[in-house]
């Protein structure tokens, strides 16, 4: 890999990853904020800093990449390693915030007023398209790095349109984050790959994951808001 490449590499984790992430920590914050000013409750009095708790993560994984990649090689491996376990943590610590949402639902939610079904639901269901995103971003291709190194997408994860139709796209075209995030965000809402098809058995998996906790999420919310409607 030249050092253009891999200069390439960590603008991406800086300047794209960072926010990213960076705003999945603040969406679980300003729902705990608004969750304490509201009285808001999922289970008892004063749980709203579940929320802040649910955070963290996120929050950590936002300053690893805003360290960027370290240095080529045994470094950027290690930098890796801890990214991907973060990741796995804040999407780990995301399906603990749906399924408190979900559970609150399914006990009753009596006290679960219209503000506050569309805000937990909006927020969970934000974290979980942008992890997902980051998910496929870590994934595809070895991740960031190896896309970099690599000369052809020989074995990806996932198959865009640009490879199918390589005259459809620019000399050196390679996938953005913002083309992972896209994949996760029509996966939440359609249930099913619109824009890429997932290849790999861990592609297929992941993005099943999404879906799944997407559509009860979904599905739960919208048969409360007919409750709360009626």
């Amino acid at each position: 890999m030249s050092d253009a490449q891999f200069e390439e590499a960590q603008h991406v984790a800086r300047l794209e990853a960072a926010p990213f992430v960076l705003a999945a920590a603040g969406a679980d914050v300003l729902l705990a904020v608004l969750s304490a000013w509201h009285d808001w409750r999922l289970y008892g009095v004063s749980d709203w800093w579940v929320w802040l708790l649910l955070a963290l993560p996120a929050a950590v994984l936002a300053v690893v990449f805003l360290l960027g990649l370290g240095r080529l090689g045994v470094s950027s491996e290690h930098r890796r390693e801890a990214a991907v376990t973060l990741l796995v943590l804040v999407a780990a610590t995301n399906l603990v915030g749906i399924g408190l949402v979900v559970g609150s639902l399914v006990r009753g939610g009596s006290q679960t007023t219209g503000a506050q079904l569309l805000a937990s639901a909006g927020v969970v269901l934000l974290v979980n398209m942008i992890t997902f995103g980051l998910v496929f971003w870590e994934l595809d291709s070895g991740g960031p790095v190896q896309r970099s190194l690599a000369a052809h997408r020989d074995t990806p994860d996932f198959q865009f349109p640009q490879d199918e139709n390589p005259q459809l796209a620019p000399p050196g075209w390679r996938p953005a984050l913002s083309d992972y995030v896209y994949i996760a965000v029509t996966n939440s809402i359609a249930f099913s790959p619109t824009d890429a098809m997932p290849l790999s058995h861990r592609a297929k998996l992941f993005m099943g994951i999404e879906s799944l906790t997407a559509a009860a999420t979904v599905l739960l919310v919208a048969a409360r808001a007919v409750n709360i409607l009626a």
